[in-house]
């Protein structure tokens, strides 16, 4: 069992590590709001990649296949979101970064469900659960035990990388001037918006 969370945790690494929206989102709050924003937002997804990877784990086939017919759907809807939160991005004043920011709980929660949202919004990733565990010679309906170690492995990695990224950042937040975080809101919603794009592009 030990070697099976081990191997979902380096899985759920490998997910988690590549920027894309949610990365970027991270940084920008974690830039912005600090670090336990920025590990919050990042909990989000891995909270919906521990849903995805439990259907894909367990077998879950009629779970997974009603989720699939939406997709469409949720991905016009996560293309929207994320071109709303691109633009807003672009357009948003630069803010004078506090060194000790205290957010609140409601804050926190919108971070955590906003990520949260924007990860469940591309149902594909059960395909790439199910396609991965095969190659690393894991069958679907795998019993219950080890399906509930495989996912608590990638929901591990997965928070262990959001735990890296949102730290390694916060070092850097005393550095980001007004100009500086201009420019990265300019960037990163460039890129989301981008990515919002490719939402629509891939209908």
């Amino acid at each position: 069992m030990i070697d099976l969370f081990i191997r979902g945790m380096l899985f759920g690494l490998a997910i988690a590590a590549p920027v894309g929206p949610i990365g970027l989102l991270c940084i920008k709050r974690t830039i912005i709001d600090g670090r336990i924003a920025g590990f919050v937002s990042g909990l989000g997804a891995a909270t919906a990649d521990a849903i995805y990877g439990s259907i894909a784990a367990l077998g879950l086939q009629a779970i997974s296949n009603l989720i699939l017919s939406f997709s469409p759907f949720l991905r016009i809807v996560g293309g929207l979101t994320l071109l709303w939160i691109g633009v807003t991005t672009i357009y948003a004043a630069p803010q004078t970064i506090d060194i000790a920011p205290a957010v609140s709980r409601r804050g926190l929660l919108a971070a955590y469900l906003s990520t949260l949202f924007l990860t469940l919004t591309n149902p594909a990733t059960i395909l790439i659960f199910t396609v991965i565990f095969a190659g690393l010679g894991l069958s679907a309906g795998m019993d219950s035990l080890a399906g509930i170690t495989l996912v608590a492995g990638v929901a591990g990695g997965s928070a262990l990388w959001w735990t890296i990224l949102s730290g390694g950042v916060s070092f850097a937040r005393g550095r980001v001037t007004p100009l500086v975080l201009r420019v990265i809101n300019l960037i990163s919603g460039v890129i989301i918006s981008g990515f919002g794009v490719a939402a629509f592009v891939a209908l």
